[in-house]
């Protein structure tokens, strides 16, 4: 019997706007379909959208896509922090 697992929405990252732009557009270019949470408020009011303000945009991934989507976010992240 062939079961139906449902995707469900994964947060993948979590940045200021520009940050989680680039990780989305990463992510589109490998045919993972992602969108930004709290793009608006996150920019404007951070401090509402996550305490502290910090990581405050957020980008979500449809379950069936994160391991895929961890490994690019982590070659991301490596890059970033050299």
């Amino acid at each position: 019997m062939k079961t139906n697992k449902q995707s469900t929405p994964v947060e993948i990252f979590s940045g200021d706007l520009y940050e989680a732009e680039m990780v989305k557009n990463l992510l589109e270019n490998e045919n993972i379909e992602a969108f930004l949470k709290d793009e608006y408020i996150g920019t404007m009011a951070p401090w509402q959208s996550t305490p502290g303000g910090a990581g405050s945009v957020k980008v979500i991934v449809l379950s069936e896509y994160y391991d895929k989507a961890r490994l690019i976010v982590e070659e991301y992240e490596s890059h970033g922090s050299k």
